[in-house]
């Protein structure tokens, strides 16, 4: 979870800015994070982008893997977290599908948002030697996976899935859909082009049960 402390107004880091906003510096860092990916990604360029200088970003954030770790989970509950609570709570599992992804294609390509997504992204670029980042993002994306499941199950147990359905190979396919949409956003598709693709998850469903 994002540290939510804020510090008191007579104590400040040495050359953070008076009016130092937290999620606006960790959305910095998320671009930055996002356009290099991990490793690549250097403290002066992170400083640069969040317009505070190195020993501010250690002093409140910790060091750089500890920024990338909030970074992401900021990125995950500001972006993420709403849509994937709509998806549980929808009780047509083929309405679901057909919403996530249809709001994963717009997330994907949003002006507000960097293109595709940073878990996905950024993770391509860490090294063996960050085991910390690695489990972390690895963690990341089992969470979506499980998401997955979860619901599968239920769609089982509401009778609206067969009780034979393979839910670990249908959310692995769900998650391996969702995570090719975002490289596609990163490659250049428009957001018509994305749209179109995410229609097709809907069909790694069986057909409705009559």
């Amino acid at each position: 979870m994002p540290n939510t402390k804020k510090t008191p107004k007579n104590i400040r880091s040495k050359g953070r800015p008076r009016c130092f906003d937290r999620d606006k510096a960790l959305f910095a860092a998320l671009e930055v994070f996002w356009q290099r990916g991990y490793e690549p990604a250097s403290i002066s360029e992170l400083c640069k982008a969040m317009g505070i200088n190195a020993p501010s970003l250690y002093a409140t954030f910790g060091n750089k893997a500890k920024l990338f770790l909030e970074a992401a989970t900021f990125y995950e509950e500001t972006y993420w977290d709403a849509p994937g609570k709509k998806f549980m709570a929808e009780p047509d599992i083929y309405k679901a599908i057909g919403d996530f992804f249809a709001e994963s294609a717009r997330i994907l390509l949003s002006p507000d948002t960097p293109c595709g997504c940073m878990v996905v992204l950024a993770a391509v670029n860490i090294s063996e030697d960050a085991q910390e980042i690695a489990d972390a993002i690895r963690q990341l994306r089992l969470a979506t996976k499980d998401m997955f499941a979860a619901r599968i199950r239920q769609g089982i147990e509401d009778g609206q899935l067969p009780q034979d359905t393979d839910v670990a190979s249908m959310a692995g396919a769900f998650n391996a859909m969702l995570e090719g949409l975002s490289i596609q956003a990163r490659d250049g598709l428009s957001q018509s082009q994305l749209e179109k693709v995410a229609q097709y998850a809907i069909h790694i469903l069986p057909d409705k049960i009559v």
